[in-house]
């Protein structure tokens, strides 16, 4: 322990040197609705300082995924390399179509996210088949870690001209209840009900999270996305929760808006936003439509959050499985999230590094990949980033 500690301090003693800060708070992430917008409430796991590296290093589990997601971890470990990040990356494999989901596999990787707390995932498929389970291994673990805030910054790229440039929202999704809930079932031939569930508890913790968010990072407005005029019982709690915990933030602006309204916004006038929180089910279809205004699933990061875990991953999540095997998957999305992770691990100047490196490439605009309108591989844009690596304000 006295050889760990001495890494640490160490480590903490160069990265001063080189004029980084590492006193930055990680997004609190507290689960009891009612903490103080003060952020006194941050669980211990997530306070600088608990993160212990492990023989210099961070451990953390990765979860390459299917489609393209192995060949985009391949590119975060090639930066990271290049970038000596004191990162150890545990693997694990979960597929439910590459016949590698069990429940010893999900317990394994269950354990290592436990242990490390942090992770960083590709999107693992969901197949369409009903083979008598309902919620799919990608849903069991968000429930089993209690994954209830996902969290998409939607911010134009520099250099990358799209319809709408300059953006810059975040999308906050509540994903552990709503339409996800996997309650099913044949209840008369021909019928199928199918459950939403909405409760009190967490609406509210979705809604104190979205405030702290936009309190944090000194954000001015946040909007609730419902559609009460029509479940008046279900999204009208959510609107309720909403509305009681704006009440506590009278310096953040608040507003609601039904959902068919918001997709016509978001198209129309996306700057009109700033934080939008939500249910399950329209979080997923608005962070893909907000992903689609500054270039696509290729470029947007994305995270989730418990009280204890934090989880890395694309912002709009495809496994993209028609580019499998070819090179031509934009590793962008992916090599920022694996940045916000290394912000999250107080890492501050490795993520700056990296994220600085992606960010020339795109604007510099000789690499592009085919999403993004050019004929560049994935390797063409993992060199160029790597070529583009250098000490962070050097």
């Amino acid at each position: 322990m006295a050889a760990l500690s001495g890494v640490r301090w160490l480590t903490r003693v160069c990265m001063n040197l080189a004029g980084v800060s590492l006193t930055t708070l990680p997004l609190p992430c507290c689960s009891l609705p009612g903490f103080s917008p003060s952020f006194p409430g941050l669980p211990t796991s997530l306070l600088p300082g608990s993160l212990l590296p492990v023989e210099g290093s961070f451990p953390v589990t990765m979860l390459p995924g299917d489609g393209v997601g192995p060949e985009l971890m391949h590119a975060v470990k090639e930066v990271f390399k290049a970038a000596a990040v004191p990162v150890e990356f545990q693997e694990h494999h979960l597929s439910e179509v590459q016949n590698m989901a069990s429940e010893e596999k999900l317990e394994q990787v269950l354990s290592s996210m436990k242990e490390n707390k942090v992770a960083i995932i590709g999107k693992i498929h969901t197949p369409m088949e009903y083979k008598g389970e309902l919620a799919s291994y990608d849903m069991r673990l968000r429930r089993k870690l209690d994954l209830f805030a996902n969290v998409v910054h939607v911010k134009s790229l520099p250099g990358y001209m799209t319809r709408h440039n300059n953006l810059d929202l975040v999308i906050i999704r509540e994903q552990t209840e709503g339409e996800y809930s996997s309650l099913e079932h044949e209840s008369a031939r021909g019928v199928i009900e199918c459950l939403k569930i909405v409760t009190r508890a967490k609406s509210q913790r979705i809604a104190k999270f979205a405030f702290d968010y936009a309190t944090k990072k000194g954000r001015s407005k946040v909007t609730a996305v419902h559609k009460a005029n029509i479940m008046k019982l279900g999204d009208g709690l959510f609107l309720q929760c909403c509305e009681e915990v704006a009440e506590l933030y009278p310096k953040i602006k608040f507003e609601t808006m039904i959902i068919d309204n918001c997709c016509m916004q978001l198209v129309q006038n996306p700057y009109q936003f700033d934080v939008l929180v939500m249910p399950n089910l329209y979080g997923n279809i608005i962070d893909n439509l907000a992903a689609g205004l500054v270039g696509g699933a290729g470029v947007v990061p994305g995270e989730s959050y418990s009280a204890e875990y934090a989880v890395f991953e694309t912002g709009a999540r495809h496994p993209f499985a028609q580019a499998v095997g070819r090179n031509i998957a934009n590793p962008t999305a992916m090599l920022l999230s694996a940045s916000n992770m290394l912000r999250h691990l107080n890492l501050e100047y490795h993520s700056n590094m990296i994220a600085d490196a992606v960010k020339k490439v795109i604007k510099v605009g000789k690499v592009r990949t085919r999403d993004m309108g050019g004929y560049s591989t994935t390797t063409d844009f993992i060199k160029s980033v790597i070529g583009h690596l250098h000490p962070h304000g050097s």
